[in-house]
């Protein structure tokens, strides 16, 4: 029996986007599925870089998953509170898919940190998460951040400049200060606990971190630990703003 699918690849998909589009998880999620063993495709352990079909028998930890499992898309906004951990792993208390208590399989595009608070999305469709999370597609993402300190032009001008953290730079973003200790950025990127470690470097403390905006979609009017479905219009206008976005395959 072959390893990956036996059908054309024209009939096929990626077996990560096979696995996402089943509401099952992101792509990310099933890569790491993969990687750990916990996938067999036609009886056989899985591979990165298999392809799977509609005929194809998919098992995920013994659990049978099937292309014909697609639910219809959902799309959230939920005002996640500090506290509130960004995982699926149902085992971590305090983890997000507990608190909404949605009554379908979700998962979170992207992250916010614990003790961070502000918009976030979740989804059923794995197919949309690479392309909003990718630093290289420049879509925007707008937070509202307090520090420990006065904030001056020099810290303005450094942190829409570009900060060297993770080995890397942060790219050129907006930058605008609210008052003394309150500034409001925007970043096309997601580098780990970015904001974070873009002030420390400046030698200023985040004391709270709030994001208020992603792309098209504002936090307002929801209230800490409330979620919504979005609007038909928005997800029409979720959908304009990435369908020229690179996505993995």
């Amino acid at each position: 029996m072959k390893e990956d699918s036996p059908q054309s690849n024209d009939q096929t998909t990626s077996l990560n986007k096979f696995i996402s589009d089943t509401g099952r998880c992101s792509r990310r999620e099933a890569d790491k599925m993969i990687e750990d063993g916990r996938v067999l495709l036609n009886g056989v352990v899985a591979k990165k870089g298999n392809r799977a079909g509609a005929n194809d028998i998919v098992l995920i930890d013994g659990e049978p998953l099937t292309a014909q499992d697609k639910a219809p898309a959902k799309y959230i906004a939920f005002n996640k509170p500090i506290g509130i951990t960004c995982t699926t792993d149902q085992s971590i208390s305090g983890n997000i898919i507990d608190y909404i208590k949605f009554p379908e399989r979700i998962f979170p595009i992207g992250r916010l940190d614990k003790p961070s608070e502000g918009l976030i999305f979740l989804t059923n469709d794995g197919d949309i998460v690479n392309k909003i999370l990718r630093a290289g597609n420049n879509h925007e993402k707008e937070y509202i951040v307090r520090v420990h300190k006065v904030i001056t032009d020099e810290f303005i001008r450094k942190m829409s400049s570009g900060i060297p953290i993770l080995g890397t730079y942060t790219k050129k973003c907006r930058v605008e200060k609210i008052n003394t200790h309150s500034f409001k950025i925007v970043l096309t990127q997601g580098l780990n606990r970015q904001i974070r470690r873009m002030c420390d470097y400046l030698s200023y403390e985040v004391t709270s971190l709030k994001r208020i905006r992603i792309m098209n979609i504002q936090l307002d009017p929801l209230e800490a630990g409330q979620w919504r479905l979005l609007t038909e219009e928005e997800v029409e206008g979720l959908q304009y703003l990435v369908k020229d976005s690179k996505k993995t395959v």
